[in-house]
């Protein structure tokens, strides 16, 4: 989910937690989507849960950015539409990650998108990143390495290599959001509005190819209360509520404060995991879990985020 770069706002101190709160529940709501598309998705239905999760708010963001969609330009059309392709790539692979691994190890897993981000920007403008963020770049790598050896020293799953994918492509998304000059101009709303377009028109299409599982009606049609409820948390709160809210807390504190908010997401992801899920990690893997989080705590720090 996209975040607006917009000059800090003045509050007071003791009214800060009313704006903070509910960027927590953000984070909460975006651990808790890992074992909730867990719950929901097998292989054969990932591609359909995809359709339906963002068919069902797409009408919503459509509405409310109308007047700015119109406006857009060409380029910011062309540009958001290689960004909804990238998002759909990175939606394929958590989806299909998270259905291989536990929600626990995805949710850290993709945490490494804040060490990765400032690495590949680093690399793109051949500026070196200092020692303490490189540092915790290897104390994160190492804990990811330990935290999905739970049952020993094995090779990673799938779906862990699934999540790590999506890290990348995460990464890649934000540099392409950074450098793409024509959408950097572009109203928030309509810049989310026609990427989320763009991935529900793959998600259709791959959903159309024989052998990507069922259609989405026929999925839906098979849904019952466990099955609509969780899709409709991960459409209503995971991308609608968490859009929004967004765009409110930006204009009312500093980006850096919200984005250090919401990167408490993996905490939430390992405690879900853990709490409703019955996941346990075992030692070699909660003390990765504890140098993924110490990595990517640094790391911010480092990166001055």
């Amino acid at each position: 989910m996209s975040s607006l770069a917009v000059p800090s706002a003045t509050f007071a101190p003791r009214r800060a937690w009313l704006t903070d709160l509910p960027v927590l529940l953000v984070a909460v709501v975006w651990g808790a989507s890992y074992l909730a598309a867990k719950d929901i998705t097998t292989a054969r239905t990932v591609v359909a849960v995809l359709v339906l999760r963002f068919a069902l708010v797409l009408p919503v963001l459509a509405v409310a950015g109308w007047r700015g969609l119109r406006s857009l330009t060409a380029a910011q059309w062309r540009g958001a539409g290689l960004l909804g392709l990238v998002l759909s790539g990175i939606f394929l692979l958590e989806t299909y990650g998270v259905v291989h691994t536990s929600a626990t190890n995805a949710g850290l897993i993709i945490s490494l998108t804040m060490i990765f981000t400032p690495l590949a920007e680093a690399a793109v403008t051949r500026v070196r990143p200092p020692r303490a963020f490189l540092g915790a770049a290897a104390l994160s790598v190492a804990g990811v390495v330990l935290l999905t050896q739970g049952g020993g020293f094995t090779a990673p799953s799938a779906g862990d290599l699934l999540m790590l994918l999506a890290a990348l492509a995460r990464t890649a998304h934000v540099l392409f959001m950074a450098r793409i000059k024509a959408v950097q101009d572009a109203d928030s709303l309509s810049l989310t509005a026609v990427q989320l377009g763009g991935a529900v028109g793959v998600f259709a299409v791959l959903a159309a190819v024989p052998g990507t599982g069922g259609a989405p009606w026929t999925v839906a049609a098979d849904f019952g209360v466990r099955e609509w409820t969780g899709l409709l948390f991960l459409s209503v709160f995971c991308t609608l509520f968490a859009f929004f809210v967004q765009m409110w807390a930006v204009r009312r504190t500093s980006p850096s404060r919200v984005s250090l908010l919401l990167g408490t997401e993996p905490l939430w992801a390992a405690a879900a995991g853990i709490a409703l899920g019955g996941e346990r990690l075992g030692a070699l893997g909660l003390l990765g879990a504890v140098l993924v989080l110490a990595g990517t705590a640094l790391g911010r720090r480092a990166a001055g985020a």
